[in-house]
């Protein structure tokens, strides 16, 4: 460690060594292997307090501790003599320490008064304790004196004087009266800091006998009282009210001296009627107010920790409704001496030199006096090298053997104080105290202290080096302080490592070597959320943690800052808390604690359970009218979410019991609801809460509530006039229910007359029922119609006039001017005269039009078999659209009028023709007696001609071997042709042919098919062009191998006199995928497609036998006459050629792509 240089001002050059990290002394370590052989001067450790007051019942015990090497030896002084404690049976000094124990039981205690000091001495030097006042507790007994009675006026102030004895300590006073029972104090009756009792203003109810003032004494626990006081408050001349006056202090002002670190009490008592109001303030500044506060109803200002800037002067200020008065405090702030700087433990090397300072401050200033080894300085023999300069001892090139304890003594009139400091002169060479490789951990962005703790005398400078190599220097990322430890401020993991630290002076070095980790912090990535459950569900907190892989993580969980219940309920998972079947005792704040041995983090959620709300309760029925009422409830509990609304029910226990029905709905924050009433009705209500959860159960039923009859209030609704036959009219309503009856003996009275015409009302009474039917009314004619409440108590309100009609009948003529207009071969339009409203006798729903094909026009016989289709047109029409016609042929049509009633007679007929159109699709396209080169088709005439048949077109084109279409040929023939064979076609080929027949409005839908002409096995050109093809001259040579190989293998088996049974192994596995032809007609199957005209890109599915392209690209049939050549499943083959059959084996692998192998063998033989 490195010594700071300091020059003190007349002395030179002085090394000042810095002996310790912040202000702790650096001292000789109480390692006991380092203490082996280290002598150090006395330190006192333990002292008894400086003024010591002792209970005579017990044991004086005087303590005196201290330290050093070899251990100090202990005596004492008492009031400035040597004390001889071994001389005293009554004195026992405890072993290896100066402390004192006196047995003052049985003898006088005052003879063990005094002042005492402890001195601890070894042969380094010798360190003093303070000077130690023992004084007894004494708890004197009041002087007797006898009170005179007094007696005063009402209003006038008095003060009652306690004067307790003086003790020590000083008593605590209090007053009471004969029953032990403390007088009450406030504004006007106050105890004063000295214990006398004042009052402001004296009052009847002051009088009496037992004002009783007591002392206790803390020490012996003992209560003195003095002789009760007796008062009279007279009223026969009474004080008036006067302006305040202050009874403590008295005059205008006064004086208080404090002491610099003791509480300052200030008092201001006034008296006057009425009772004063008392007030604090500086003058020139402001009261502390983190410091100060009011006692004694604020009489009494308390300033604790007193300082300088408390000085001043302090106003106290009296106030009533006549007036003011002041009193100013003028207070001033004295010191005992304090510490600025105490002297501090030197450690020198000889030759070294070192400075003690001891720094103090008071009011007045103090003195300072200098010891050593507890003599006067200026008593003990000059050194050449020690020199004193009032606060300060400077101590120059010293040298072994002259260690010692040095003594500042600082003092004023108010106190002293007293410091020891030694000076330990060493020659010791470095030691490191830090154990050796430690390991230190911290976590990344944290700050790291690497220790190294040493010791030597002189002081060693210490050096680090990070893996051995690089020199650390004090500054950017690294401080080094003045005890050795290293410091990282934000430690990093490129920091991790290896450090060393070597402690040297000049006498020695000596290294240690300490290790650094530096770990990935622990961190909550998902925090636990806040979670609202409901009373019986389940609540899961996630706590998800991020933490350095080479630390053990341990999960805590917390509720409300304590244990989890012991209950199963709560489980505990790696990453979360379950809480299952949720109750209110589980709401609270969980937290999620991930502790490892570095650090932890944190989170914390709350849990709020809730649940449907209790049911309100106390319903109550107030401000009762016929037709209202007020209604009040008691809200049950929330359970922790908000009552939204509040839902009222009644029940009617006259018309409906045991139904309850929703009346109204009032806001969740109130109580009371304003019910509307009906008359007649014999109410019930009860009460439902809504919170977010769901409603309550309902509140117990109030009281009932009968309200009384009276008249309808409103008349029975949905009225309607309809005649459901000639020559009536039944008219219809909604009765009233028996709530809406509002009384006894619901009746209604309904009204009828005919509309437009100035007839009376006819009227007819009818029970409660809800239709009422009026006879030999006129066919379909409108009524005006009224249908009223009546009861016991009235009628209800003038009701509504309603518009309806009597009976309908059926219409009596159809219409007339029946007019068609064809616009094509499948659309006309019919038009037609309406039918006028007397004629349709009812309500007009509209006309039927019934139409139907007589025949086609080239045809001279009706058919029979049509049916007649019918087209409704709603409403008032006079025309409507025919769609769907046959084209070229003859239809005839009628119309009808429609009421409710039914329909009426038809129009006349009429019979219109629809021109020519396209024909339908010919009934069917086949394909016969396929060949080499030519096919043959047949077809059958549409089964509509929709017109004059002028001929067929038939369009063909060839499908190659990958789907495409090749060019098309268009062909067209008569309308009596039906059959063609299409010559000069490339053999083994798939057509696909289009077939459409036409009149004069043009070509019909198309119908299509597709077919092959048969393969060709003799044309030579075929085998030419394969036997050119890389693939075939591959797979030939491939097969040729496979044979010899066979051949060989077979040669080896027959010297050895084994079979090869080829024909058997052939004849038991034929191949299944080989279809012969039909036997019928020797052709290929068709081949139909019929959403795009286009070949499919896949497989082919024949229907008459046509072997499948995409299994196998050529058939054995296609190949021979007889049609029964093979493959078996191995790959042999074995069939007939050219009428001949010829036995040979052959090996090889099958292509569904390739053309036939069969072709390939017979190019290959």
């Amino acid at each position: 460690m490195d010594r700071n240089r300091k020059w003190v001002p007349g002395i030179g050059a002085v090394l000042l060594i810095l002996l310790s990290h912040m202000t702790s002394a650096l001292e000789v370590p109480l390692d006991p292997k380092v203490l082996e052989g280290l002598p150090q001067p006395p330190t006192i450790t333990l002292q008894s307090p400086k003024d010591y007051i002792f209970d005579p019942r017990e044991n004086i015990v005087i303590h005196c501790e201290a330290k050093g090497k070899p251990s100090p030896s202990f005596s004492w002084t008492r009031n400035g003599t040597h004390f001889d404690v071994e001389k005293d049976s009554k004195v026992l000094m405890k072993p290896g320490s100066g402390t004192l124990v006196i047995d003052i039981s049985g003898e006088k205690a005052e003879a063990y008064e005094g002042t005492y000091q402890c001195t601890a001495h070894n042969e380094h030097g010798t360190a003093v304790s303070n000077s130690i006042v023992i004084r007894q507790s004494r708890s004197p007994l009041w002087s007797k004196e006898r009170n005179e009675a007094i007696t005063v006026q009402v209003g006038a102030f008095l003060v009652l004087q306690c004067r307790p004895p003086a003790g020590l300590p000083p008593p605590v006073i209090f007053w009471m009266d004969n029953n032990f029972q403390r007088l009450p104090l406030d504004k006007r009756v106050s105890q004063a800091l000295n214990g006398d009792l004042y009052f402001s203003n004296v009052l009847p109810e002051d009088t009496r006998s037992d004002y009783i003032c007591y002392a206790r004494f803390p020490h012996t626990q003992t209560i003195q009282q003095k002789q009760p006081i007796s008062v009279t408050v007279l009223n026969n001349s009474p004080e008036g009210e006067r302006r305040p006056g202050f009874m403590l202090p008295l005059g205008p002002t006064s004086t208080k001296m404090v002491l610099r670190g003791d509480t300052l009490e200030l008092e201001c008592i006034a008296e006057g009627l009425p009772t004063p109001e008392i007030s604090w303030t500086k003058d020139g500044g402001e009261l502390p107010s983190s410091r100060m506060s009011f006692h004694n109803f604020k009489k009494t200002l308390k300033i604790s920790d007193v300082n300088e800037a408390d000085a001043g002067d302090y106003r106290c200020t009296a106030t009533n409704n006549l007036g003011i008065a002041h009193h100013i405090i003028k207070v001033t702030v004295k010191a005992a001496p304090f510490w600025v700087s105490a002297p501090r433990n030197l450690i020198l090397a000889p030759n070294e030199t070192g400075i003690l300072t001891c720094r103090v401050n008071g009011e007045p200033k103090p003195k300072i006096s200098w010891f050593v080894n507890g003599v006067p300085i200026e008593n003990v023999p000059e050194e050449h090298g020690r020199k004193v300069e009032d606060d300060t001892v400077i101590l120059s090139n010293v040298q072994s053997g002259s260690s010692a304890v040095y003594q500042c003594n600082a003092s004023n009139e108010f106190g002293y104080l007293l410091a020891n400091a030694f000076v330990n002169v060493l020659a010791e060479p470095p030691r490191v105290l830090t154990p050796p490789n430690q390991v230190y951990q911290v976590i990344t962005n944290s700050p790291a202290l690497l220790h190294c703790s040493s010791f030597g005398s002189p002081i060693p400078t210490i050096t680090w080096f990070k893996d051995s190599q690089t020199a650390i220097k004090d500054g950017d990322s690294y401080v080094i302080h003045e005890n050795g430890t290293l410091e990282i401020s934000v430690a990093q993991l490129l920091n991790s490592g290896k450090y060393t630290c070597i402690a040297t002076n000049n006498l020695g070095i000596k290294e240690n070597h300490v290790f650094l980790e530096v770990k990935e912090p622990t961190r909550i990535l998902k925090q636990p959320e806040y979670k609202v459950v409901q009373r019986g569900m389940s609540a899961m907190f996630e706590c998800k943690v991020k933490h350095d892989p080479s630390l053990i993580p341990t999960m805590t969980w917390l509720k409300d800052n304590g244990e989890l219940p012991d209950d199963e309920r709560f489980e505990v998972d790696t990453d979360s808390l379950t809480i299952k079947d949720v109750t209110d005792v589980d709401e609270g704040t969980y937290t999620c604690i991930m502790n490892t041995t570095l650090d932890q983090d944190s989170a914390s959620a709350m849990l709020t359970v809730v649940e449907k709300p209790d049911p309100p309760s106390d319903l109550e029925l107030t401000d009762q009218t016929e037709r209202s009422v007020q209604l009040t409830w008691i809200p049950g509990d929330e359970h922790n979410s908000p009552t939204q609304k509040f839902l009222i029910q009644y029940e009617d226990l006259l018309h409906q019991p045991g139904v309850w029905i929703n009346l109204t709905e009032v806001a969740g924050t109130s109580t009371t609801a304003q019910l509307n009433l009906s008359p007649y009705v014999y109410y019930s209500f009860r009460v439902l809460a809504q919170n977010r959860v769901g409603h309550s159960d309902p509140s117990q039923p109030s009281r009932q509530y009968r309200t009384s009859p009276a008249a309808p209030d409103e008349n029975p609704s949905d009225v309607q006039g309809v005649g459901t036959e000639p020559g009536n009219l039944v008219i219809t309503w909604t009765p009233l229910t028996g709530f809406q009856s509002n009384g006894p003996g619901l009746e209604y009275r309904v009204q009828w007359r005919q509309k437009d015409m100035d007839d009376e009302w006819s009227s007819k009474n009818v029970a409660n029922v809800s239709q009422f039917i009026v006879s030999g009314t006129p066919t379909f004619v409108p009524y005006e119609i009224k249908v009223q409440a009546l009861n016991d108590y009235g009628s209800g309100p003038e009701p509504e006039v309603v518009t309806g009609y009597s009976g309908e009948d059926f219409p009596v003529s159809g219409p007339d001017s029946v007019q068609v207009m064809v616009h094509n071969g499948t659309l006309a339009e019919v038009h037609w005269e309406p039918v006028l409203s007397p004629s349709v006798r009812g309500k007009l729903q509209g006309y039927k039009v019934y139409y139907r094909r007589e025949r086609g026009l080239h045809e001279t016989e009706m058919d029979k078999d049509q049916q007649d289709q019918v087209l409704t047109f709603s409403g008032n029409r006079s025309e409507g659209r025919l769609p769907g016609l046959q084209p070229y042929s003859l239809y005839s049509l009628f119309i009808t009028v429609l009421n409710n009633k039914g329909e009426g007679p038809p129009s006349t007929s009429k019979t219109f023709e629809t021109p020519e159109g396209v024909p339908g699709p010919p009934s069917f396209l086949k394909v016969i007696n396929p060949g080499l080169d030519s096919l043959t088709l047949e077809w059958g005439s549409p089964v509509n001609n929709n017109g004059r048949l002028t001929g067929y077109t038939l369009k063909y084109q060839p499908v190659n071997n990958t789907n495409e279409l090749g060019p098309a040929k268009v062909m067209s023939f008569l309308a009596n042709d039906t059959t063609v064979t299409l010559g000069n076609l490339n053999s083994s080929m798939l057509y696909k042919f289009y077939l459409s027949a036409k009149t004069i409005k043009g070509s019909g839908p198309i119908i299509t098919e597709e077919a092959f002409t048969v393969m060709d096995t003799t044309v030579p050109s075929r085998q030419v062009d394969i036997a050119t093809q890389g693939w075939f001259i591959g797979l030939m040579c491939a097969i040729a191998l496979l044979i010899l190989v066979l051949l060989i293998v077979c040669f080896i088996k027959r010297n050895k006199g084994g079979k090869y049974p080829v024909k058997e192994k052939e004849d038991a596995h034929q191949d299944p995928e080989i279809q012969p032809m039909k036997e019928d007609d020797g052709t290929f199957g068709e081949y139909s497609d019929t959403e795009d005209h286009k070949p499919l890109k896949g497989s082919r599915t024949p229907s008459n036998g046509t072997v499948r392209r995409d299994e196998s690209d050529d058939s054995l049939v296609d190949y021979g006459e007889g049609g029964d050549g093979q493959f078996n499943e191995d790959g042999s083959f074995i069939g007939q050629y050219s009428g001949k059959k010829e036995k040979d084996t052959h090996e090889g692998n099958e292509s569904s792509e390739a053309p036939s192998p069969v072709n390939a063998m017979n190019s290959f033989v």
